[in-house]
């Protein structure tokens, strides 16, 4: 107050003396008449202007000083004085004690919790007039106005300074489910305006959003702002901008959920990544997700063009392409299992944020149909040839049994041929009975029996038997031979009533 004081003085003292200097002017020029009325009306103009450009200098002289502070950095409020030996300085926030400095040392019996240790001043520069505050890690209720006062021994100071403090907006995050895109960004300070847009455009009534804003024990805020989806999951590109309340500070947002890509296993595939509008000294992530937490698989700065690629001989990124946005992610060769999921493109620059999120599934490789043709027919060859095996390795024992035991029965029947013949030879007065039938010829006789067969067995006597019907002729059964009989073992075959032949009955 003394220093408004003393400039209102400075002032109401300008202007007596430019009143006593045109009261002389005018006495004077009435007293000599050498002076015209052209020249007084110039004199009068000027000392009316000096007086108004004195009383407008003390006055500007006389606001407030406006300083503004980061949270949580450190911050200097300003103030000087003119140094004449022993000074006093009092720093207060609205006649809250913040901080004192006399007999040559800090004093710190009256400041105000709220500061401690956290105040000082330049000491070894207030010999030269300088008592400004240094305030550190500032707060949200460092906020408000300040006075510095300064007492030498010619006079007092008092200086007002008016402390604004804002947090900056560190990073806006995007999700997106089915139904809803939310935007978030936490310890703000103060509320910024958040705004949104999509790509392509939308109606302004369509962006019609629900933002919550909630304040923590810092006094820092929180904001969370929801938008509807549009249409489709992958129709559009959701923008969200978060604009500080001084306007000094834009972040923005963006994100995309593109539609699922199929492809074929051991077939390249290209994901696409495209950055919304130019970028600059950005950084560029990619991520997997199969069913646990997402892995960051590719990495990539602008800055120094240093690559970390997790997924080497995998995955690739084009770098020519990526200098102008584009980011897409090359898989060479995806397998079915280690492959399919969600990938999650990040283009991250200054103040901004894109995301680009993919779902890929791999599928089996098909077959064509000339490729289905061709293994059809393999495997129907196979078959064939297998069957084929299969039916030598079972038929082939068995006609070799049947041939042994053919050429085994012809023999035994040759055998008992000649037994008989040579028998009848040898006893030509014994006497056999003959029972002829259709089915057959049953003969008995001293040695007709299967155990004279040499070295038969009684099986095999009775598949050498005589054949059936060779003793019958002309349908004289019991009968002696008739005319042209040859005997017993004749070879004429017997015939039926139509004169057909009894296979049965030939001898051969």
């Amino acid at each position: 107050m003394s220093q408004q004081h003393s400039l209102c003085s400075a002032a109401h003292a300008a202007s007596y003396l430019c009143i006593v200097l045109l009261l002389h002017a005018g006495t004077h020029s009435h007293r000599t008449n050498n002076i015209r009325p052209a020249d007084m009306a110039e004199t009068h103009t000027l000392l009316v202007l000096l007086l108004v450009l004195l009383e407008k200098r003390l006055l500007t002289h006389s606001k407030d000083a406006n300083v503004t502070c980061i949270i949580p950095d450190d911050c200097i409020l300003p103030c000087s004085f003119r140094p004449t030996g022993t000074v006093v300085i009092h720093w207060y926030k609205q006649q809250i004690p913040v901080h004192s400095y006399y007999y040559n040392k800090d004093q710190f019996g009256l400041q105000n919790k709220h500061f401690s240790g956290r105040t000082c001043l330049f000491n070894p520069h207030i010999a030269h007039g300088n008592a400004s505050l240094l305030l550190r890690r500032v707060k949200v209720q460092d906020k408000g106005r300040y006075k510095c006062y300064t007492s030498t021994r010619k006079g007092n100071q008092e200086i007002f300074i008016n402390l604004e403090v804002k947090a900056l907006i560190q990073s806006v995050v995007m999700e997106m489910t089915d139904e809803l895109v939310t935007c978030s960004s936490h310890n703000i300070y103060p509320a910024p305006q958040v705004t949104w847009a999509t790509d392509p455009p939308s109606a302004r009534e369509a962006l019609d959003n629900a933002t919550l804003r909630t304040t923590d024990h810092k006094g820092l805020l929180a904001l969370e702002s929801t938008l509807r989806i549009l249409g489709n999951l992958s129709s559009y590109t959701y923008f969200c901008s978060f604009t500080a309340a001084d306007k000094t500070q834009v972040w923005t947002a963006s994100r995309r959920n593109q539609e699922v890509m199929t492809q074929e296993e051991g077939h390249a595939l290209s994901i696409p990544c495209m950055a919304p509008h130019s970028l600059q000294n950005f950084s560029l992530t990619w991520s997997f997700a199969a069913s646990s937490e997402p892995t960051v698989i590719l990495r990539y700065e602008t800055k120094n063009r240093l690559t970390f690629n997790l997924w080497e001989g995998l995955a690739e990124l084009d770098q020519d392409s990526l200098l102008l946005g584009n980011g897409s992610l090359l898989l060479h060769k995806p397998g079915i299992e280690e492959q399919s999921g969600t990938y999650t493109c990040t283009l991250s620059g200054l103040q901004s944020r894109h995301v680009v999120q993919t779902r890929v599934n791999i599928t089996a490789a098909s077959i064509s149909v000339g490729e289905q043709s061709v293994r059809r027919s393999w495997w129907s060859t196979a078959a064939s040839v297998v069957f084929f095996l299969f039916t030598v390795a079972v038929a082939l024992p068995r006609c070799v049994r049947m041939r042994a035991m053919e050429a085994r029965s012809a023999s035994h029947r040759l055998n008992a041929d000649g037994f008989v013949e040579d028998d009848l030879r040898k006893h030509p007065n014994a006497t056999a009975s003959y029972v002829n039938g259709r089915r057959g010829v049953e003969c008995s006789g001293p040695q007709l029996r299967g155990e004279v067969a040499a070295g038969g067995s009684p099986d095999d006597s009775t598949e050498a038997s005589p054949p059936r019907g060779g003793m019958e002729r002309g349908g004289n059964p019991g009968g002696p031979p008739g005319e042209g009989n040859d005997g017993p073992l004749s070879s004429s075959p017997e015939r039926d009533g139509l004169g057909n032949i009894d296979p049965g009955d030939h001898i051969s």
